[in-house]
C-alpha cells in the first residue's frame, strides 16, 4: 500500500440491501477515491441483452453476445454514470425486469469474464485510487485490494431499505425477492457472492450510514498506518 491514503482501493461487498451503493460513494468522497458500481455494469449488460431480444435464461446465447455492448462507467462518486452503446442507462438498467433477470444474466461465465476484466482495468487506471462495490470484488476481481470489506444486514432491514428506495414496494414481497437473489448469487458456479477470508464483515443492521461510513473510514486509516 502505498504511503498516501489516495492510493488505496477498496473492495465493499455484501448482498442487496445492506448498504453498499451508499457507503461506497460515502467513502470515496471522503477520501477523494473514484468509485465504481460493479452491480450496474451486469445490470446494463442484462439491459442489453433484453433490449437486443436475447434469451436471458439461453446461458448459450448470453455468452455469444457478451462480448458486444460496450459499456462505459463514470467513476464520480457524486455522480456516477454508465452507458451502453452511448446511450445512459442509468434509468433503464434499475426497472424491475431487468433486477428479475440479471442474476441469470451475471452467472454466465463469460459474461464475469467479460466484466470482470473491464472492471480489473477501471481499478487500474483510476488516479487516486478507487472504492469498487459488488458481490465477488475481494474474492476474485479485486484480491489484493488494501481493504476489504463485507457488509451484512437482517433481511428484514435490508427489505425495509430496498422497498424505501422502491417508493412503496411491499416489504414481505421485496424480502422474498431479496432471498431469492442472495440464493441465486451465493450458488452460481462462477465467482459466487462470498465474503473474502481477509474481508472485514460489518453488520449495518442497527447502524446508520454515517456510522458505516466512519467505520470504513477508519478503516483504511488502521490500514495505511499498519502499512508504514
Amino acid at each position: 500500500m502505498s504511503d498516501t491514503v489516495e492510493s488505496v482501493i477498496v473492495a465493499i461487498d455484501g448482498p442487496s440491501g445492506t448498504g453498499k451503493s451508499s457507503t461506497s460513494k460515502a467513502v470515496a468522497a471522503a477520501l477523494g477515491l473514484s468509485y465504481l458500481d460493479t452491480g450496474a455494469q451486469y445490470r446494463a449488460i442484462t439491459w442489453w441483452m433484453i433490449s437486443n431480444g436475447i434469451d436471458v435464461n439461453d446461458a448459450a446465447a448470453v455468452a455469444d453476445a457478451s462480448g458486444k455492448p460496450v459499456i462505459v462507467s463514470g467513476t464520480d462518486p457524486s455522480q456516477p454514470t454508465i452507458t451502453v452503446d452511448g446511450v445512459d442507462a442509468s434509468g433503464p438498467i434499475r426497472t424491475q425486469e431487468v433486477t428479475a433477470a440479471v442474476s441469470a444474466v451475471s452467472a454466465v461465465p463469460e459474461v464475469r469474464s467479460r466484466i470482470t476484466e473491464l472492471q480489473r482495468s477501471i481499478a487500474a487506471a483510476a488516479p487516486l485510487g478507487i472504492v469498487v462495490e459488488g458481490r465477488d470484488i475481494g474474492t476474485t476481481v479485486l484480491p489484493d485490494a488494501d481493504l476489504k470489506v463485507f457488509l451484512t444486514a437482517s433481511a428484514e432491514a435490508r427489505a425495509a431499505r430496498r422497498a424505501g428506495e422502491l417508493k412503496g414496494a411491499d416489504v414481505a414481497a421485496t424480502r422474498e425477492a431479496l432471498v431469492r437473489r442472495d440464493a441465486a448469487d451465493s450458488s452460481r458456479k462462477t465467482s459466487p457472492l462470498a465474503k473474502a477470508d481477509d474481508a472485514v464483515e460489518v453488520d449495518t443492521t442497527d447502524l446508520t450510514l454515517q456510522q458505516v461510513v466512519e467505520c470504513v473510514v477508519t478503516l483504511v486509516g488502521e490500514r495505511r498506518a499498519a502499512a508504514q
